[in-house]
């Protein structure tokens, strides 16, 4: 017989609601204010304490979205995690860093719990002259109460000329609102130049996200499967990539793959992998709906119609 196989998962990152300050057009989940999708105190303990049965997971991040708009709830879930031995860390823009005494105010009962660390968005994508100077502030109240802080820069796409011929340069990934609103007139390449993931490790990944709506995000908006159907414990054990719809594809020759297998129709060009992926998975959506999900992720809310 096989082996076993066996995902050793150590983060798992709560994508604790899709709402958000912001409607920035990099923005992997097409997060917005008023977007919804929330977790309840109650759907965290069940998450964690599947975790806990996992017996590989030995940390959590909580972000969104803007997980800090449901600040309780967000203290309570890494109250809950740190009670079951999970370190925790939470990613934000920081809109409420007002000045450092608030960002500390803000830190201070979260660092108390135990959270030992915090990233903040800082660039211009977020549309906020104030983003570095807010950055600033929680990196200085972190250090003070003894937490870890990390700038997190995403590089708006520029066009430069290398070898002669235009390329895009910056750090954004096309996908998510960014395939709609950042790539139309950048630098293209051949679909079939495209055959491998880049950025995640689908055959074996070391995290995934988790939304309030049981989606278990290998990448934003391509799922494991449901764990309000299947608990997440035993979803990730039976979990092969290999034969994983669209993850098997993906691993085996990336998005051109994808696109190989399925006939799907595409056009000549793309700006990079995630680009290709992106609409390639649009084109699914109908025929794996509980793998490709939740809809807003592909700029659709529940009832089929476009989200900005």
């Amino acid at each position: 017989m096989p082996p076993e196989r066996h995902v050793m998962l150590s983060g798992l990152h709560f994508l604790l609601t899709y709402s958000c300050t912001h409607q920035c057009d990099h923005c992997f989940l097409f997060s917005a204010p008023g977007a919804g999708g929330t977790f309840t105190v109650a759907q965290i303990e069940a998450v964690l304490d599947e975790a806990v049965r996992l017996g590989c997971i030995d940390r959590v991040c909580f972000e969104g979205g803007e997980p800090t708009l449901y600040f309780p709830v967000m203290r309570e879930g890494i109250r809950l995690a740190r009670r079951r031995g999970i370190g925790g860390g939470v990613v934000t823009n920081a809109y409420w860093a007002l000045s450092e005494e608030d960002a500390e105010l803000w830190l201070r009962p979260l660092a108390e719990l135990g959270l030992d660390s915090a990233s903040v968005s800082d660039d211009d994508l977020h549309y906020d002259p104030q983003a570095g100077v807010r950055a600033a502030r929680v990196k200085a109240a972190a250090e003070r109460l003894g937490m870890s802080a990390k700038v997190l820069e995403t590089v708006r796409p520029r066009v430069e000329m290398v070898d002669g011929k235009p390329a895009v340069r910056g750090t954004v990934m096309f996908r998510g609102r960014a395939a709609v609103n950042l790539a139309p007139g950048m630098p293209t390449r051949p679909w079939s130049n495209f055959t491998k993931c880049t950025h995640e490790d689908l055959a074996n990944p070391k995290r995934i996200h988790v939304d309030c709506y049981g989606n278990a995000h290998l990448c934003q908006g391509l799922s494991m499967g449901n764990f309000w159907e299947t608990p997440l414990a035993d979803l990730v054990r039976a979990y092969d990539g290999e034969k994983h719809p669209i993850a098997g594809p993906l691993i085996r020759g990336g998005p051109a793959r994808l696109i190989e297998e399925y006939g799907l129709p595409h056009a000549d060009e793309y700006v990079d992998d995630c680009h290709l992926c992106f609409e390639a998975r649009v084109a699914l959506r109908q025929r794996f709906p509980g793998l490709l999900a939740p809809a807003r992720v592909y700029g659709r809310d529940e009832a089929g119609n476009p989200v900005r």
